[in-house]
């Protein structure tokens, strides 16, 4: 274990973005990730995984510690299903791509979402009508304070729309080290009727779909119109989708007849945030090396040396147009580092 000084960022997050830490430190074990945290020679932390969820705007002027622990394990299985302990620092795409070649269901919507499976439970990714929470049974989180490793079940974590405790009050007081998932071994529960999955599976002849062929769907939608971080950088989308009450729907709606919605429980409603973007004029702009893309909207994209507080800049911009038009406040989806 060696604490190196003065190190690039810039290949530690998707955005590209290229900021110094202090001093960084890799990590592969508990035992080292409980001892780096005692060290009171540097009393702030920062903790990087896969670096696919936020914005760096400024230097890290502390100990950034690089969560690098790996494994997968099976933990417990039935003729049914299977449940799986995944370490923080695994690749989510690989880890959904492993579980396709064990035949096991579940996490097939969720594939090449960018980013480590330590931060999977932050964010409570999701995407095509498919969320973590729903796949999620626990995980194992090492508490900065004490070093002791806590658990938190399914509810524990208070997941919500790209939300969890861990973005609330437990936020900066643990890093996740393990998640446990269940999945299916047969009778897998598709979900192919959000977006264009359907559509996908119709071009490609396909009436009675494996889980296989509902990831190579996704896959082929994701890659249709998301950049690749290692091409352009970028953190996938930027804004959540904004979720409003009826009333504020039914005014929405009646100044713009056409626009797309979805309609969510408890008299609520869910507007893409990329066609609101879109609709003011952002999509395919670039100011300088910061700019929205080309094929989506939602994504914020480095097109080479911009830099963090230029691509806030840009975000800030989108949001005070989009709240003009529209009445809407985006609210990022992305960590912001300032």
């Amino acid at each position: 274990m060696e604490i190196q000084e003065n190190i690039s960022l810039k290949n530690y997050n998707t955005f590209g973005i290229d900021v110094n830490a202090r001093f960084f430190v890799e990590i592969t074990g508990l035992v080292q990730l409980q001892k780096v945290l005692e060290l009171k020679a540097y009393p702030k932390k920062f903790i990087i995984s896969g670096g696919s969820n936020m914005l760096l705007t400024k230097d890290i002027d502390c100990l950034v510690i690089h969560i690098k622990l790996k494994g997968i394990t099976v933990v417990e299985e039935d003729e049914n299903s299977v449940e799986v302990k995944v370490m923080a620092g695994e690749n989510w795409h690989s880890l959904v791509m492993w579980s396709l070649e064990q035949g096991y269901g579940g996490l097939e919507n969720l594939s090449l979402i960018p980013g480590n499976v330590g931060t999977a439970p932050i964010q409570n990714i999701g995407a095509y009508g498919v969320e973590l929470k729903d796949v999620f049974v626990s995980c194992a989180a090492m508490n900065i304070e004490t070093g002791e490793l806590e658990g938190f079940n399914n509810e524990a974590c208070e997941f919500g729309y790209r939300d969890s405790i861990f973005k609330n009050h437990a936020k900066d007081k643990y890093i996740i080290t393990s998640v446990t998932l269940r999945l299916t071994k047969k009778n897998h529960a598709l979900h192919t009727g959000y977006g264009s999955i359907e559509n996908e599976l119709k071009n490609r002849g396909i009436v009675h779909p494996t889980v296989k062929d509902v990831s190579d769907a996704v896959i082929a939608i994701r890659e249709s119109k998301l950049p690749d971080p290692k091409k352009i950088g970028n953190s996938g989308s930027f804004f959540k989708n904004p979720v409003i009450s009826k009333k504020a729907f039914d005014k929405f709606i009646k100044l713009h007849p056409n626009a797309p919605y979805y309609e969510l429980e408890e008299n609520k409603y869910k507007i893409p945030a990329g066609w609101l973007v879109e609709q003011c004029g952002f999509k395919g702009k670039r100011f300088g090396d910061a700019g929205v893309h080309e094929k989506q909207a939602l994504v914020l994209v480095n097109y080479g040396n911009a830099t963090g507080q230029e691509i806030l800049d840009l975000s800030k911009k989108i949001q005070e147009k989009v709240k003009n038009t529209y009445k809407i406040k985006l609210q990022p989806e992305v960590n912001i580092i300032k």
